[in-house]
């Protein structure tokens, strides 16, 4: 709607009011809310005070400056995406990101579709529709918006398979469910649950070879997508694409916009022959990135691959930033607001990912004197909507997740908010 429009609704509104004699300064703060409102069921960038870095509610990962310039050069202008610049004759999106792929999981071949339920989609679908896929029972995860691994697997036409208990699976049990009919054995991310204490689980050299002996493709959705070691970072360790990759699995899938720091993607890396497959089934057309998500993916694992540039992802930059700057900026804040207290806090990568490995982190609270809910309500209804989070009743702003060019937006949205 446009402005006008707002207006004429909250006159609409208001007439009767009006007519019995209310204030015009009411009507307009009426149409202010009205189109306040409005911006804020658009999309809109947003300051994330809540810590957690790859908040999946806020959009994931933000992207590097490079990947913002990658996109504005791929989609500003036309570009070779589906154009080969040696031949002159038609080209394939899929070969564009192929070296930097091949370079940052070890495989022979990989692939990019829209996401990484995408990416098992396609999988299941190109091998095990009208098939058996063996699965333990530890990986048939639900995470948000009610995403099931079941659910997918049934959807694509293959016939689940549970093998193992809740707490142990071994790899007799894998052995035990191979009929004529299993398309596949799956490894799945246990994603943003665990399980711990008496417990057994199937090493992935033992899921190949046993898929070798039976001429059954092994595949792992490692969700996540680490390409190195995050333990640099003060994270525990969590298993990469070359990990699987170098154990011999099939086909790996995981995310662009989790660990890997980069847009929303699907990236199945695999076999020659595997990903070929993948490539031939017409639902991959449905699956399909588009020029500004090649653009920006490839411009990040450009950064990924030198450990020099790295820190350039905000991702891995937030990571970094030692607590001892984080306190520092957050005592420039209370210098300004004399409320605010300065706190140690612990924050989350999220996304489903490390859900029991904190971060230390330091920002801002306070013991807002109208509660912290509506205080909360306030901060979203700035310009831009800062999102920060309740602990113990105070509210708290945690700045690892917040650049340091934005902490003057967030000395606005909190000048209005201690009305200074």
């Amino acid at each position: 709607m446009t402005v006008k429009a707002h207006v004429v609704a909250v006159l609409d509104e208001q007439r009767a009011a009006l007519l019995a004699g209310a204030s015009g300064e009411a009507v307009v703060a009426a149409a202010a809310q009205r189109l306040t409102r409005a911006a804020a069921r658009g999309l809109t960038g947003v300051l994330n005070g809540t810590g957690v870095l790859l908040h999946t509610n806020l959009g994931r990962a933000p992207l590097a400056a490079e990947a913002l310039a990658a996109i504005a050069d791929a989609s500003g202008r036309y570009s070779n995406l589906e154009f080969d610049l040696e031949t002159g004759e038609r080209g394939s999106r899929y070969d564009r990101l192929g070296d930097a792929l091949r370079t940052a999981t070890g495989a022979p071949a990989a692939l990019v579709v829209n996401n990484n339920a995408a990416a098992l989609l396609l999988i299941l679908d190109t091998f095990a529709r009208g098939r058996e896929v063996v699965a333990a029972r530890n990986a048939l995860i639900e995470i948000g918006g009610g995403f099931r691994l079941p659910d997918v697997l049934a959807r694509s036409g293959a016939t689940l398979v549970e093998v193992g208990a809740t707490n142990k699976v071994y790899v007799a049990d894998f052995a035990r469910a191979l009929s004529p009919n299993t398309g596949l054995l799956l490894r799945a991310h246990p994603s943003n649950y665990r399980i711990t204490g008496f417990t057994a689980d199937v090493a992935p050299a033992e899921l190949v070879a046993l898929g070798a002996r039976a001429g059954v493709p092994v595949v792992e959705d490692l969700g996540t997508g680490a390409l190195f070691d995050l333990r640099a970072y003060g994270l525990p360790h969590e298993r990469t694409a070359g990990e699987a990759i170098a154990d011999g699995v099939d086909l790996v899938a995981f995310s662009g916009d989790k660990l890997l720091g980069g847009p929303q993607a699907g990236i199945i890396a695999g076999t020659t022959a595997a990903v070929a497959r993948l490539r031939a089934n017409p639902l991959l057309r449905a699956l399909r990135v588009d020029k500004a998500t090649l653009a920006a993916l490839g411009a990040t694992l450009r950064l990924l691959a030198d450990p020099a540039t790295r820190e350039r992802v905000p991702f891995y930059r937030m990571l970094a930033t030692p607590v001892a700057a984080l306190r520092e900026r957050a005592r420039t804040l209370q210098e300004q607001f004399p409320a605010l207290q300065v706190i140690d806090t612990p924050g989350f990568a999220g996304g489903g990912t490390l859900p029991l490995a904190p971060l230390p982190s330091a920002g801002v609270a306070w013991l807002p004197a109208g509660g912290a809910t509506a205080a909360l309500a306030q901060l979203r209804a700035a310009t831009p909507p800062l999102v920060a989070r309740i602990d113990d009743g105070r509210v708290v702003i945690d700045l690892r997740t917040i650049d340091p060019a934005d902490d003057v937006r967030v000395a606005g949205a909190l000048a209005a908010l201690f009305a200074i």
